[in-house]
């Protein structure tokens, strides 16, 4: 019997292990793609056992990143797929820096995201229609970048589920317009009007 423990209690350790390891993996092959001259990312060392003790990376009990934290942080290059892999993030803040490139498609596999910040950057490219399927999103800031098209037909569905709080596309390339009410029948604001108007989804909280 004791033996049975003590091998289920080393399997969760490996399983907890791995898990951790392939996040800081994802995290590393990010900062492979960035420049950083502030260096805030010095601490960001992949030989470590996790991603943990790096700052702006933010870790729940079992060890798996839930936050990264790097707005206004002075970095620029590009987004990676990678990103995808952190199964249990919760939060994402991105805004104020350079980033460039597109928003990768990985991004819908983010299925615990609360808040998706990539605000005041130069995205480009259309909004991944994957970005419909993170149900747990409350904030999604995308405003004063450079992307361009429709807004997919898989966030008006986010939308209309009432979950999302605000939405933010404003100052970006985008077209069309919608209206819409969520689910208790408050109206909803109209976004993208034009790269010029600000256009703010919101939730009507009563």
């Amino acid at each position: 019997m004791a033996s049975t423990i003590l091998i289920s209690l080393l399997f969760a350790v490996v399983v907890v292990t791995v898990s951790s390891n392939s996040e800081g993996d994802a995290l590393s092959a990010w900062k492979t793609h960035l420049v950083d001259p502030n260096n805030v990312l010095s601490s960001w060392n992949p030989k470590e056992v996790n991603p943990c003790t790096w700052f702006h990376v933010t870790c729940n009990n079992e060890n798996s990143v839930t936050r990264v934290d790097l707005g206004s942080a002075g970095l620029s290059g590009s987004l990676v797929p990678q990103l995808g892999a952190l199964t249990n993030l919760q939060y994402l803040e991105l805004f104020d820096n350079n980033f460039s490139g597109s928003i990768p498609s990985e991004f819908g596999g983010l299925k615990s995201l609360i808040s998706l910040g990539l605000n005041h950057n130069q995205l480009s490219g259309p909004i991944p229609a994957s970005l419909g399927n993170l149900q747990s999103l409350r904030f999604m800031r995308l405003n004063s970048n450079r992307l361009r098209g429709a807004l997919p037909s898989s966030i008006f569905k986010l939308i209309n589920s009432g979950n999302l709080r605000i939405m933010n596309i404003s100052d970006n390339h985008l077209s069309g317009t919608y209206h819409a009410r969520d689910s208790k029948g408050f109206a909803v604001t109209t976004f993208i009007q034009d790269p010029k108007t600000t256009a703010i989804y919101e939730e009507k909280v009563r």
